[in-house]
């Protein structure tokens, strides 16, 4: 709650604003849905989703230039998928986006580092200050993860801007569209999944309006 009361107030990298600003630029040329694959890693998620959703601009972004280096295993754009990859800092991402009052018609954020212990709460997603630009972009939030106990925080933090969350099982056979969802599939780990349909005006925070 402190976090929606307070906008996130640290300096924007310039390197993480211009690879920003070469995303925007397709987005502006673009009428149609956007879909954000954030922490993308080597981009198979992204590939895919490109490829279930012909109509929208999928858009995955990872801080990683090594992973990204790797998406050439996973290329299907020349199979005319619309879809760009882009390395930046999520948390000046985010902000930028919603600066740019973009507004997605989905949003997935898969299997990310839970930083498992409890001092760590303040470094996952939910408990980051950066947090409310992820509501305000809006769209269906999809997250996944092979730790219910992080999914079941989202769901709470969720629960506090009046958002439900759903929160399932994924079936053990379901496809991988990850390098990480592979491995814990192989490994006979339970991987669950939540989504939440955020509100498109994102009007249940003050921090961005206050900025």
């Amino acid at each position: 709650m402190r976090h929606l009361r307070s906008p996130f107030k640290k300096p924007i990298q310039e390197h993480n604003r211009e690879a920003f600003e070469q995303a925007a630029q397709q987005v502006a040329q673009w009428s149609g849905p956007i879909i954000l694959d954030s922490c993308c890693g080597v981009g198979e998620s992204t590939a895919w989703l490109a490829q279930e959703h012909p109509e929208a601009l999928v858009i995955g972004v990872d801080k990683s230039a090594h992973r990204l280096q790797r998406h050439a295993n996973y290329e299907t754009s020349e199979q005319g998928q619309r879809y760009l990859l882009v390395r930046a800092d999520l948390q000046d991402f985010w902000r930028l986006a919603v600066e740019q009052h973009w507004q997605l018609e989905k949003h997935y954020i898969l299997y990310p580092n839970p930083w498992p212990k409890a001092a760590h709460l303040s470094r996952r997603w939910h408990g980051s200050p950066v947090w409310p630009y992820v509501l305000g972009l809006g769209g269906e939030l999809v997250m996944r993860s092979n730790w219910v106990t992080y999914l079941t925080e989202v769901a709470s933090s969720l629960a506090l801007v009046n958002c439900a969350a759903n929160l399932q099982p994924l079936l053990a056979k379901h496809a991988a569209i990850t390098p990480f969802e592979r491995k814990y599939q192989r490994s006979g780990q339970q991987l669950w999944q939540l989504t939440a349909n955020l509100p498109e005006d994102g009007r249940y925070f003050s921090a961005i309006e206050a900025e």
